[in-house]
């Protein structure tokens, strides 16, 4: 009779899925500490709860205990990363993505075109896909740690695929000033060390070239109104959440000149139907029959606020176009 893998524990102090609770904060080492969310996987269900701790001093908000290397492999096999993207495909469709990728690329097309260009986190390289119309002369690569890179070279929409993360050891070095565009689209708050995954971006750049970080924003209204069913919240996936003026200072610091900061277009205006997606992910077929007029109302709700609400507080994500500075 075929068994079926043991769910990991998540809550047990020594838990081989956790590293130790640390007392301070991982970004300016402040031990001013305090609790912002305690939720379960909200998708899967699985026993344990994931912790959200916030730095009073900074506001940069990370997973604490934060999940260790197997854990993490653990809760990103392929099996997970379906049935996150059949989620997606519930509160997006493909044709509002494809818009949301040309959108973004016409608004980079003011950059000077660039000869090559990576995509940190490329999953299926829908953003090359679109940008090729925006840039006909740019050669696109794509970098991401599924096997979605490979599928989408061989479909031809990257000429070259990484699999893996700029950080694994060699990666960096081997792409050492490769790139005149890096962009990295909700990519930095999956890393273990943003910090370290901004330094292996600015070593693939070419000086003058430009890094493009587009991130959730943890100052977003809708965190505070939605609670744990706030889609960007994404536990146990997600591990760190930046705020702006604190990757803006970082940036600063590795030798960056911060362009152009953008909340409007980097807002996804999907926080009402996903946060009511997320709810009633395990409920009975029939109350989530029962709940499809909530549904399309939440989902025409999003859509018609969006024009107002990116320009607002309420804006769920922004991005940030720096330049990496000669020297």
């Amino acid at each position: 009779m075929p068994t079926t893998p043991l769910t990991p524990q998540i809550t047990t102090p020594h838990d081989p899925f956790q590293e130790p609770r640390r007392e301070d904060c991982p970004w300016c080492g402040s031990r001013s500490l305090r609790t912002r969310l305690r939720a379960p996987d909200p998708l899967r269900h699985r026993p344990g709860t994931f912790v959200l701790d916030e730095c009073r001093e900074c506001a940069h908000a990370f997973q604490n205990p934060r999940l260790t290397a197997e854990g993490f492999a653990f809760f990103h096999r392929d099996f997970y990363e379906r049935q996150l993207e059949e989620f997606a495909a519930r509160i997006q469709t493909a044709e509002a993505v494809r818009r949301r990728h040309r959108a973004t690329a016409w608004r980079l097309s003011a950059l000077r075109e660039p000869e090559s260009w990576l995509d940190v986190g490329t999953g299926h390289a829908r953003f090359p896909e679109a940008a090729k119309e925006f840039f006909p002369y740019t050669s696109f690569d794509g970098l991401d740690p599924t096997a979605r890179v490979e599928q989408a070279l061989l479909e031809g929409r990257v000429e070259e695929a990484h699999r893996g993360c700029l950080t694994t050891p060699g990666t960096a070095a081997r792409l050492r000033a490769r790139y005149d565009v890096v962009t990295m689209f909700h990519h930095l708050q999956h890393a273990p060390d943003p910090r370290a995954e901004l330094r292996a971006a600015l070593t693939v750049l070419r000086p003058g070239g430009h890094l493009v970080v587009e991130v959730p924003d943890p100052r977003c209204l809708f965190a505070t109104l939605l609670g744990r069913w706030w889609l960007p919240y994404g536990q146990p996936r997600h591990l760190h959440l930046v705020p702006h003026a604190n990757l803006c200072a970082e940036l600063a610091s590795l030798g960056c000149t911060v362009l152009l900061t953008d909340r409007t277009t980097a807002h996804v205006p999907h926080d009402l139907s996903a946060a009511l997606c997320l709810a009633l992910a395990h409920a009975h077929p029939v109350v989530q029959l029962a709940a499809t007029p909530v549904l399309d109302l939440a989902y025409a709700l999003d859509r018609v606020l969006a024009p107002l609400l990116r320009r607002t507080p309420f804006a769920n994500a922004y991005r940030i176009v720096a330049r990496k500075d000669a020297r």
